[in-house]
């Protein structure tokens, strides 16, 4: 059964309780610490004079929000104090619980900064303006502004975790309280709370937080769905009750045989976990028979591996269900052995035991580390998930050194917040956890950015292996550098860690930046001696020259000189326009056009394309200057150059029929270009070649091009069905026209080729 036709068998009697399915305890905590005296009781565990700061934050707080009111009509100092009492469940300190009060005070109220240093202190007013989003300032659209104000949250909790511990609690409140929202509002904020929110909380091992958020999610987002399973899940329960019953008895007896002091706990999936196991492996819910499980919890480590001994003579194993995470930690610190058992009625139930400090990490995550802070032995499970959580914010601020734009950071934390992991080796049996579906490229910049800058080739387990490959679990990789290496835009379809992804981009963006400003200072350079003069030094202790540049960035509305070249590389900008201008300045301040540089400025240039200079083609051109693909121009060929908006230089033949048509669209737009005369490479041009078929006729083509010491770079044969003679397109790198015309001229020897030309465009 799927989950439309679940949803109509349950809808009637669904939606009847459907205001009953409402997180009653959570509820209750809600009504609880809505005033001071219920969140007092709560910080016990704070000093006196803790305390009085804490009421004196409570005072301003409720100050500031005086005449405020909540959707559903409560005063709004109750939702503070309500975040104020979660942060409490984690034992956070006196600061993250007065800036929980007062979190609202800037963004709302108008509260300064400075007025919260005054009174609280310079941490806990950091904490605050943390939380606080960046209503006031202007972007171009919504999502624009959402991504700024996440940015500057996701950073601030890389300075200090308290940052983000507060935000969950006030998103888990407001979530909890939600009901009174219009529901288009309130399905927007699920989805995001769904999408970043909820990740970010397991990401850091808050599982408790993740799974109610989850829950209210699908419970906003999905409501009928929601509704129908908690039917089915409650039916469930008495069906399936015997057999818990059953499994916990006998499960008590062995332990009690083992003579081992075990706590005995059981667990249900949540009912967004079960619908979406529903949805991705398109079952039933009668299908999902894992929805009850057993934590077994210990005393020490070693009682872990007693205990799975103590169960697997109990009842049979699942092969391929057993999963050590204290060997090898999920990558939040989670630790515990998972494994899966058949029942004595043919249920398949799942146990996990792991020590009392093991499983307030599992549930508390990196808010553990408050819960242990005596430093007493329990508390070293918390200081791992604690480095762990650390390591992750750490890459925040990596991923925030390479990427300036908002929207693409958030698109690179996105990907980092994927739950599923896969653990590597390195060669000296270091373990790495990368996302799952992660490559060698990921695993070479995880080691670090040198690394997968230079990588050109890697092993696995020994053996050579693409780049693209998969890694698995257990998987040794080992990486092959090379000091000329750099990364291949390419690469960014493949690799799945925001890392990854943000220094490769970062390395694009400053060698294409690189290669531009080179372009630029080429034309410019030319095309001023075009006016006799020579381009003035960029010497910072030169202060005519500096004069000089500071007039012709402020005429042409850059900020440095850099920028004016970028944006003549670019195409933005005409050089023949900008050097006109710098002419005009330096003759005002005296300089006077040389006849000599004059004469050299206007060698080459023709009559069909405005006097710019001539910039030369040698093939060592990155991203600045493109050979066009409708023409594939080559060493020997007559070219002209398309100075596009924003695109760089793109060259053409001269008898290019796209090149025609943007002359005449763009005519001011060309510039003289010419072939070096030493190119650096091969260059890649298009042959069509009409053979008979026959056996091993593609063995002889390929055989005469090796001969004529050309490369096959692409092969197309096309669709069509098998015939007395067959188009082959091929795509060969030469070096110029006369070593084509040696290829052409081998092809043309082999006998079952019929004719062989260059394609045109």
């Amino acid at each position: 059964m799927g989950i439309r036709s679940l949803a109509a068998e349950l809808l009637p009697s669904a939606l009847q309780g459907l205001q009953r399915v409402s997180f009653a305890p959570a509820a209750r905590d809600v009504q609880a610490a809505e005033t001071f005296d219920g969140l007092a009781a709560r910080l016990a565990y704070l000093s006196k004079a803790d305390l009085k700061r804490v009421r004196e934050a409570y005072k301003f707080a409720d100050e500031a929000h005086l005449g405020q009111f909540r959707a559903s009509g409560a005063p709004y100092i109750t939702h503070p104090t309500a975040v104020a009492s979660l942060c409490a469940e984690w034992r956070l300190d006196v600061q993250a619980i007065m800036a929980a009060l007062m979190h609202d005070t800037i963004e709302d109220q108008g509260v300064s900064k400075v007025t919260l240093v005054e009174h609280f202190g310079a941490p806990t007013a950091e904490l605050v303006d943390g939380l606080t989003k960046l209503d006031r300032l202007r972007f171009n659209t919504r999502e624009e502004g959402q991504a700024e104000s996440f940015r500057k949250m996701l950073l601030a909790m890389a300075r200090d975790v308290r940052v983000i511990l507060v935000k969950l609690a006030d998103r888990l409140h407001n979530m909890r309280t939600m009901g009174a929202m219009a529901p288009d509002r309130a399905r927007r904020i699920a989805r995001e709370t769904l999408e970043i929110y909820a990740p970010i909380a397991h990401r850091l091992g808050l599982n408790e937080v993740y799974r109610e958020l989850q829950d209210l999610c699908f419970a906003h987002i999905h409501p009928w769905r929601q509704a129908a399973l908690a039917k089915a899940l409650q039916r469930s329960r008495g069906t399936r009750r015997n057999v818990v019953e059953r499994v916990e008895q006998d499960v008590h007896k062995a332990f009690a045989r083992a003579r081992m002091k075990v706590q005995i706990g059981g667990r249900e999936k949540t009912l967004y976990s079960i619908y979406r196991k529903m949805r991705d492996k398109r079952q039933g819910f009668a299908q999902v028979n894992d929805i009850f499980g057993f934590r077994i919890i210990v005393a020490g480590i070693d009682d872990c591996y007693r205990a799975l001994g103590v169960l697997h003579q109990l009842y049979k194993p699942v092969p391929g269900r057993f999963k050590d995470y204290i060997a090898i930690p999920k990558s939040n610190g989670y630790q515990s052995l998972h494994t899966t058992l058949v029942s004595p009625l043919g249920t398949p139930v799942e146990f996990q035991m792991r020590t009392e400090a093991m499983d307030a990490v599992a549930e508390k995550g990196i808010a553990a580390h408050w819960l242990y802070k005596s430093g007493d032995k329990s508390g070293q499970a918390a200081a791992e998930a604690q480095r762990l959580g650390t390591m992750w914010l750490q890459s925040l601020l990596d991923i925030q050194d390479e990427t300036r734009d908002s929207t693409e950071f958030l698109e690179h934390v996105k990907i980092d917040l994927f739950p599923d992991a896969v653990y590597v080796f390195t060669p000296m049996s270091r373990i790495l956890a990368l996302p799952r579906g992660a490559t060698p490229i990921d695993f070479a910049y995880a080691i670090h950015s040198d690394v997968g800058n230079h990588t050109v080739a890697a092993t696995i387990n020994g053996e050579p292996a693409a780049l693209r490959t998969e890694l698995k679990s257990g998987d040794v990789v080992e990486t092959v550098t090379a000091p000329g290496a750099r990364p291949n835009p390419g690469w960014l379809n493949i690799v799945r860690t925001g890392r990854a992804r943000s220094k490769i981009r970062h390395f694009l963006k400053n060698l294409e930046q690189e290669e531009t400003l080179a372009l630029g200072e080429k034309m410019l350079a030319q095309a001023l001696r075009a006016e006799g003069l020579k381009l003035p030094a960029s010497d910072p202790g030169d202060e005519a020259a500096s004069a000089l540049w500071q007039q012709l960035t402020r005429w042409s509305g850059n900020r440095t000189r850099a920028e004016l070249m970028v944006d003549i590389g670019l195409g933005r900008k005409l050089a023949i326009i900008v050097a006109k201008r710098l002419a005009a300045l330096m003759i005002e301040q005296g300089s006077r056009p040389d006849a000599v540089t004059l004469t050299l400025g206007r060698y080459g240039a023709d009559d069909s394309a405005p006097v710019h200079g001539v910039v030369f083609v040698d093939g060592s051109e990155g991203a600045s200057i493109q050979l066009a693909t409708c023409c594939r121009p080559i060493p020997g060929d007559a070219i002209t150059g398309y100075l596009g908006r924003g695109e760089g230089l793109t060259v053409h033949t001269a008898d290019c029929g796209v090149g025609r048509r943007l002359r005449q669209r763009d005519p001011e737009r060309w510039i003289s270009v010419a072939w070096s005369d030493e190119p650096t490479r091969g260059f890649q041009t298009g042959v069509v070649a009409l053979l008979r078929n026959g056996k091993g006729v593609l063995a002889q083509v390929a055989s005469a091009v090796s001969a004529a010491e050309a490369d096959i770079t692409h092969l197309d044969m096309g669709n069509e069905p098998a015939a007395e003679t067959t188009e082959l397109r091929l795509l060969l790198a030469v070096r110029d026209r006369q070593h084509l015309a040696d290829v052409l001229r081998a092809l043309r020897r082999v006998p079952t080729v019929l004719k062989v030309a260059r394609i045109k465009p």
